[in-house]
């Protein structure tokens, strides 16, 4: 299948639990133990927990000892992350963020590693799709937040070799003063949507709009078996003259070019900032969905900053800061059950499907051959 870019790459994701399922400074080979005895670099990048480090202040004083941490493929545009790196930096002055490379893949994120082996300047840690995270498990380090026990177990590798962070479900973003809320994909094939619907990008390259096949094929009675049933509807629809040819950007939707748009729940969202009569719909029945996973790089330069910016993702604070960005944290049942979620975060989250279906990577990769042969075709 085709490389995806970071803003719309293939989030092969996990199956998913009830209502959690929508949750450049010198190397670090001088860290100096902490108070309680810190471990050395070298301890730190094979700890597993925190415990290895004696308690939570000790590897905080270990990463404030490193005084970097390198994140990669994180635009601050996604999901919330520009706040939830700030809220890091604020925490943490004594650690420099180098905030690398936005807007590559996540093979890129794992190329980026290996090229820069030995050097301070390889990423630290990684935020992937499931399917490069189950291809390169020997890229990781083995780590369990503090948390560990509130994210549901499909959600994570049983080792901690990479973890689900936060996810959401494909979904329909539209401007509600030109258009009618749509209730299904029939919907969308009427006169009023004439010219109007977008995707994300090209589904044989780009994996939001290849989601939104997937959305199609199973709202339309198929199975992630077969996508089929999916490019049958976007051909209708561009029979139809509804099918809009442009790719969705910030910059679409706020100018009104792209006023129907097939995409992430949780960026979709994002875009009432850009026009305030925007508007989400996840349709009933069976629902798309995935997560990304963050791991630990193995040969992280800043090994104890690595593990303290996972305890910091999977914190409340964190975990409110991505709901806030429109996504579902992957501790959403555990928090809210114990009171600590963003309950206007929660509230304001389009309501999740009854039935949610999400792709393995054999489906997947079935799914872009039969794309790569039809979809040209289909929509010309």
């Amino acid at each position: 299948m085709a490389r995806f870019p970071r803003r719309a790459r293939l989030i092969a994701g996990l199956t998913l639990a009830t209502t959690a399922a929508l949750a450049l400074s010198a190397c670090a080979g001088g860290t100096a133990p902490g108070a309680s005895g810190a471990p050395t670099s070298g301890n730190a990048a094979t700890a597993t927990s925190v415990s290895d480090f004696g308690s939570f202040a000790d590897l905080e004083a270990a990463a404030k000892a490193e005084g970097a941490l390198n994140v990669i493929a994180l635009p601050r545009d996604w999901a919330n992350y520009g706040e939830i790196l700030d809220a890091f930096a604020k925490k943490y002055p004594e650690i420099t963020i180098e905030e690398q490379s936005p807007d590559v893949s996540s093979a890129e994120e794992i190329q980026a590693a290996k090229t820069n082996k030995g050097l301070d300047t390889a990423p630290d840690v990684f935020d992937l799709g499931l399917t490069v995270a189950l291809q390169n498990t020997d890229q990781f380090a083995p780590y369990k937040v503090q948390t560990w026990d509130d994210i549901p177990a499909e959600l994570k590798e049983p080792e901690g070799k990479f973890t689900g962070d936060y996810g959401g479900y494909m979904s329909i973003g539209y401007d509600s003063s030109k258009y009618p809320a749509p209730t299904s994909l029939d919907d969308l094939k009427k006169a009023d949507y004439k010219g109007a619907v977008a995707l994300n990008g090209d589904p044989t390259q780009a994996g939001a709009a290849f989601a939104s096949v997937g959305l199609a094929t199973v709202q339309s009675g198929g199975t992630l078996d077969d996508y089929q049933k999916g490019i049958d509807f976007f051909s209708e629809l561009q029979k139809a003259g509804n099918l809009l040819k442009v790719d969705v950007t910030t910059a679409t939707v706020a100018s009104g070019e792209t006023p129907v748009v097939f995409d992430w729940d949780y960026l979709n969202a994002a875009h009432v900032k850009d026009n305030k009569n925007w508007k989400v719909v996840v349709f009933d029945g069976t629902g798309y969905a995935a997560y990304y996973n963050q791991a630990v790089n193995v040969n992280a330069p800043h090994p104890a900053a690595a593990r303290l910016w996972q305890e910091f993702l999977y914190s409340d604070e964190v975990q409110n800061l991505w709901l806030k960005g429109g996504a579902r944290p992957a501790r959403m049942e555990a928090m809210t059950k114990a009171g600590t979620i963003d309950k206007a975060g929660a509230s304001a989250l389009p309501a999740a499907p009854a039935d949610t279906v999400v792709p393995s990577e054999a489906q997947s990769k079935k799914a872009g051959t039969l794309l790569g042969e039809k979809w040209a075709a289909a929509v010309q």
